[in-house]
């Protein structure tokens, strides 16, 4: 696993042993960041919470490409070594910000951009969803990036669908607030 573009570009990303955490695979990555650089023109500046954290991947992407700052939202302990760890390497304490909590419970923003990646059919990425919008914690037309099993619903709760794609088990909806 590997940062895709922008300032740490080719740099590799460490993975927590076995199964419990799924990081998102390189091609659905590669499509996410092409759907998301179309829309937004340029990551600059924006703020982004990465919910489900996991590895780190996706917020460190974002960082990459140019992002202001990342709340890094994460509460399983293995991947937060690993997730702190990637942070370290690549020099970018100062741009994240690492949360051990439920990320079914965010509080703060706003944020432009928010990237949920939850345990497939667990129910928690509707709960984050729902906590998003109910703590007014997205800016105006942020987008919001989900990934679900691709036979898995989600509830935009108000929320424009931008588009919705899948990539072999997984599903990525992108919701606009």
């Amino acid at each position: 696993m590997r940062i895709i573009a922008g300032e740490w570009r080719g740099r590799p990303l460490l993975a927590p042993p076995g199964q419990a955490t799924r990081p998102t695979s390189d091609r659905a990555r590669e499509a996410l960041f092409s759907m998301l650089q179309s829309r937004l023109g340029s990551f600059e500046g924006l703020h982004v919470a990465d919910l489900f954290a996991g590895t780190g991947a996706l917020g460190l992407e974002a960082l990459s490409r140019g992002a202001a700052r990342c709340s890094f939202i994460e509460n399983d302990r293995a991947a937060l070594d690993v997730l702190r760890r990637n942070v370290a390497r690549l020099s970018a304490e100062e741009r994240a910000d690492i949360r051990p909590q439920d990320a079914a419970r965010i509080a703060g923003g706003p944020f432009h951009l928010v990237f949920l990646d939850p345990p497939y059919r667990s129910g928690l990425g509707q709960q984050a969803l729902a906590s998003l919008i109910g703590a007014n914690a997205l800016a105006p037309g942020a987008l919001i990036s989900v990934e679900t099993a691709k036979d898995e619903a989600i509830d935009g709760a108000g929320l424009k669908i931008e588009n919705e794609r899948t990539y072999g088990k997984a599903r990525l909806t992108l919701f606009r607030a």
